[in-house]
């Protein structure tokens, strides 16, 4: 895999100093620019080459958080959010960061994230390049969970659930999620747009079990997913050839 194109934010010249030389320390990443504002960083995002961006959350006018809930998530950069702050922790998890970096941390710390966001890239890297899964009555695939390689019969996915590094499988008829250590992102990639959309950051759902919508929510067995503002119109569009 090529160098990670990489983004520094942060208004604070000593902490852009700081995480600019460990991106330079890191073989695996290539610092693309930094930006001491969110809007600089928004111009540097909308040209479409970074894909890693260490994010300040606090800065004068827009906040890093507010940015991250700006980009489109289908072709958004990893986020790994920096603060002294730690009451933002959920923040961040809530967008979907890859990682938290409090303030101040050490080199240990940050190669512990950047090697977190290479593992997401590579994994969607791979599944584009990968042929499509076979949405027919015979397709399936297989996961790793629990030091077991499991069968994933793709008809029979409900909903798809994603947890940081890992992401939740729930089949029909199975009254337990499988658990397995991969991207939710990349299984967008191979899973058949036909029959499985992404309604929010963390869900995909098969679209032949959806028994209804109210407001935001997408009714589906035994549960109610809700809809993200970034994943709406897609999916309004696709409701929309449905409805007589």
């Amino acid at each position: 895999m090529n160098k990670i194109r990489t983004l520094v934010v942060d208004d604070e010249p000593l902490a852009l100093d700081l995480v600019k030389g460990y991106v330079e320390q890191t073989p695996f990443l290539e610092l693309v620019g930094c930006c001491q504002n969110a809007t600089e960083a928004l111009a540097e995002i909308e040209k479409g080459e970074i894909q890693l961006a260490f994010l300040d959350v606090q800065m004068p006018g827009m906040s890093g958080l507010s940015l991250a809930k700006m980009l489109d998530s289908a072709t958004s950069p990893k986020i790994i959010f920096t603060t002294a702050f730690e009451e933002y922790a959920i923040d961040g998890y809530k967008l979907d960061a890859i990682d938290y970096l409090l303030k101040p941390f050490d080199f240990d710390e940050f190669i512990a994230a950047a090697n977190k966001a290479k593992r997401q890239i590579e994994l969607e890297l791979s599944a584009a390049d990968a042929p499509p899964l076979d949405d027919t009555p015979e397709g399936y695939f297989f996961v790793k969970s629990e030091y077991k390689l499991l069968r994933v019969d793709i008809q029979k996915i409900v909903y798809v659930e994603g947890l940081k590094d890992y992401i939740k499988i729930y089949l029909d008829g199975q009254p337990k999620p499988i658990l397995t250590l991969y991207s939710l992102k990349a299984l967008e990639i191979r899973l058949p747009k036909r029959t499985f959309s992404r309604v929010h950051r963390s869900f995909i759902v098969n679209i032949n079990y959806i028994q209804g919508v109210e407001r935001n929510l997408i009714m589906l067995p035994g549960i109610k997913i809700p809809m993200g503002d970034g994943y709406r119109q897609q999916f309004n569009d696709f409701l929309s050839s449905k409805v007589i």
